[in-house]
């Protein structure tokens, strides 16, 4: 079988904020922008890397959730427990000063873990995390 990702999807809480960390900061570019408002939804991806992106879209607008269902999820969100995202670079403490340099919410500066990556941990503005590792 061969299966590659070719988007995710997270929700974000300001389309502006979102397309500012993940195009000026992270440098991916701007695919599709569809909609206006609080019901825009951006597409991004990496330069050089059309076949994957993410979809960052407006949160909880799936009509059969009930109301209790959507603040638990707008709750999870705004803890920045909700989604998560991993990137890889060739050189993590390059991308980490630049990420920083950038003004980017810091959670970890680089690191090596205990399964022997190196990585570091951002948070994009609606409070996802995003964790770099180096490969290679």
């Amino acid at each position: 079988m061969d299966i590659s990702i070719t988007a995710s999807f997270l929700p974000h809480s300001d389309a502006d904020e979102s397309l500012t960390c993940y195009r000026d900061m992270l440098g991916f570019e701007l695919r599709p922008d569809v909609g206006a408002g609080r019901m825009r939804w951006l597409t991004v991806g990496p330069v050089g890397q059309p076949d994957t992106s993410i979809v960052l879209t407006p949160p909880v607008t799936d009509p059969p959730i009930s109301d209790t269902e959507r603040e638990t999820i707008k709750a999870l969100i705004a803890k920045g427990s909700y989604a998560a995202i991993v990137l890889a670079t060739p050189n993590v403490d390059e991308a980490f000063a630049e990420v920083e340099a950038k003004g980017a919410d810091i959670v970890q500066e680089p690191m090596d873990q205990p399964d022997g990556l190196r990585d570091c941990a951002l948070r994009d503005p609606t409070g996802h995390m995003i964790r770099i590792q180096q490969i290679g």
